[in-house]
């Protein structure tokens, strides 16, 4: 192995002086154990108190309680070995080298070869290590029903490593940015909720008609007003722009019904796709538009309303457009939240579910008289989804520097 390879791009300075990290394998770290499944018609090995995992219950490094679990007289009985605290969970079939940290003693099933790692190494330096290096048990599993790495394959894969304190020192740094992506994840969800709080607040719900909360400027103006979406919009429909129609320097913007679920967000304004057809043969946005896909797969995806920003843009075939003299944003908030499920069990299919003009057009709206409500909901829900943006781009450039992060503290492994 060349000698360049044996020390990281990035070190912490009190590490510099200590030369290159040491060429191992991964059976000199620890002990790589298997686990079992007691037999299923014996009642008496299961529901017991013993935590057993399975491989689809280790998700980004964490498992909760386990979905089933088994009793000692199950542990006795099969050839799942009890794992101590801390154990590194590893899959090892179908899907390999997802891994997590066991916070209790536990089992699993055949599925893994679990780390017990020695007292000399540093255990989440090695969760850390196998997550960089995934691939290297992913090109080593064999199988033709499905992959599957075994024991002695996994414990010939080299490794390189530095001394322990260092091995604590990049674990360290990994945990606590994770802890602080944790941290963002759950302010985001925090916020996805406050805005379903709030949209179930603005709204007037399914058999109601008295807001819970109200603009204090607006409580004085009535009641909203009840009216059939026909009566107060007309509608529209797209004309078809094919996958062989989106080029990527095109001079029309345009957008197709599957990028309102790729992309979604209750405003349009950034457009993502382009064509050269001619604008003469296609159906042109104005801004304040509502769109709502015509086709889809269930009928929950297809009620997916968003207001188009901006005038211009060309809107696929599979695209309803609504066009009113409402507030388009307040109409796709209020669509997507409160009139969802009217709107899903207006759909008809099964294979491919369809959405018509004519089904839209019986929908039952409440819209306040003043304009400036419609307004006032609009902006407040729009700065909300503004953080939530912003929030999400947060967590993406932690996720990202970490992976970068990675890449610097491990020295890549020529195996």
């Amino acid at each position: 192995m060349n000698k360049e390879t044996l020390i990281p791009e990035l070190r912490f300075p009190e590490f510099k002086n200590e030369g290159e990290w040491n060429e191992t394998n991964l059976g000199d770290i620890g002990n790589f154990i298997g686990g079992g499944t007691p037999d299923t018609t014996k009642s008496e090995y299961w529901n017991g108190d013993i935590q057993w995992y399975t491989p689809t219950e280790v998700k980004e490094g964490k498992v909760g309680k386990s979905a089933r679990t088994i009793t000692e007289e199950g542990l006795r009985n099969s050839s799942a070995k009890l794992l101590p605290k801390g154990s590194l969970l590893l899959t090892t079939r179908a899907t390999i080298g997802d891994i997590a940290i066991a916070d209790f003693e536990c089992t699993t099933n055949q599925g893994f070869q679990s780390l017990v790692v020695k007292e000399t190494e540093a255990n989440t330096f090695w969760f850390y290590w196998i997550i960089q290096h995934k691939n290297e048990l992913i090109k080593k599993a064999s199988g033709s029903t499905f992959p599957e790495i075994g024991k002695n394959e996994i414990t010939k894969i080299k490794a390189l490593k530095p001394k322990k304190k260092e091995q604590e020192k990049i674990a360290s740094c990994l945990s606590s940015l994770d802890e602080t992506i944790k941290a963002h994840i759950q302010k985001l969800e925090l916020l996805k909720n406050h805005k379903k709080g709030l949209m179930q607040n603005l709204f007037p719900q399914e058999g109601e008609t008295i807001l819970k909360y109200r603009f204090k400027e607006f409580e004085n103006d009535g009641d909203w007003v009840v009216r059939k979406l026909g009566n107060v919009a007309t509608f529209l429909k797209g004309k078809g722009i094919s996958k062989s129609d989106i080029v990527e320097k095109g001079n029309l913007p345009c957008i197709r019904y599957g990028e309102l679920y790729t992309h979604y967000k209750e405003t349009i304004d950034e457009i993502k796709s382009f064509t050269n057809l001619g604008s003469e043969e296609l159906v042109l946005s104005e801004a304040n538009d509502v769109i709502i896909p015509a086709s889809g797969e269930t009928q929950i995806d297809i009620a997916t309303a968003s207001c188009v920003l901006r005038s211009g843009i060309a809107l696929g075939g599979d695209l309803n457009i609504i066009r009113s003299e409402y507030d388009g944003v307040f109409l796709a908030y209020y669509l997507n939240g409160a009139k969802k499920t009217d709107i899903a069990q207006l759909a008809q299919g099964i294979s491919v579910v369809h959405l018509y003009p004519s089904q839209l057009q019986t929908l039952s709206v409440s819209f306040p008289k003043n304009q400036k409500e419609q307004n006032k909901i609009a902006s407040c829900l729009s700065s909300l989804d503004a953080i939530i943006t912003e929030q999400t781009e947060k967590i993406e450039q932690l996720k990202l520097h970490k992976k970068g992060l990675m890449q610097g503290l491990f020295p890549k492994i020529n195996n």
